[in-house]
């Protein structure tokens, strides 16, 4: 007997999948990423590099590159070596990427750092003893008991 993939079983338990906490916060957490990720972006391309390179010689990090194919001249910018096909390592670019991932790192970990400082461990509430010893025949007994099970003396 053949069986389908999406029967009503399947399609139940797919929405209690989803229906579940963990679904919804990730999803609402790849939202918020990729959100983050494009003001980490402007930040980083907008005003971080652009200091930084005027501080190392009026260098644009985003524009850096390296022609691999001298045959068909040398290109000014890395817009024309990408226009006239030239093969080039675009290695600007990745010195921002890796710039902003620090930065999106360095916030995550003081994010989760925040979040668990204010997580205080719950204060476990001293255990109440579930016996005691009788003082008579030094046997255990319950908490509660009103006579000893043992010796059958009348406890106070």
């Amino acid at each position: 007997m053949e069986r389908r993939i999406l029967d009503r079983g399947t399609l139940g338990e797919f929405r209690t999948f989803i229906a579940r906490g963990n679904v919804m916060d990730l999803a609402v957490g790849v939202i918020i990423g990729a959100a983050f990720s494009k003001i980490v972006t402007s930040l980083v391309e907008g005003i971080l590099m652009p200091p930084l390179g005027l501080v190392l010689g009026r260098v644009d990090f985003s524009s850096l590159f390296t022609v691999l194919d001298y045959s068909n001249g040398v290109p000014q910018s890395l817009a024309e070596a990408k226009a006239r096909g030239i093969p080039v390592i675009a290695y600007g670019q990745f010195i921002n990427d890796v710039i902003g991932f620090l930065i999106v790192a360095l916030t995550v970990f003081l994010l989760i750092k925040q979040v668990n400082r204010l997580k205080r461990p719950a204060e476990i509430p001293p255990e109440t003893p579930a016996s005691r010893e009788c003082p008579f025949c030094v046997s255990a007994i319950a908490v509660r008991a009103t006579r000893c099970p043992h010796c059958t003396s009348a406890l106070a």
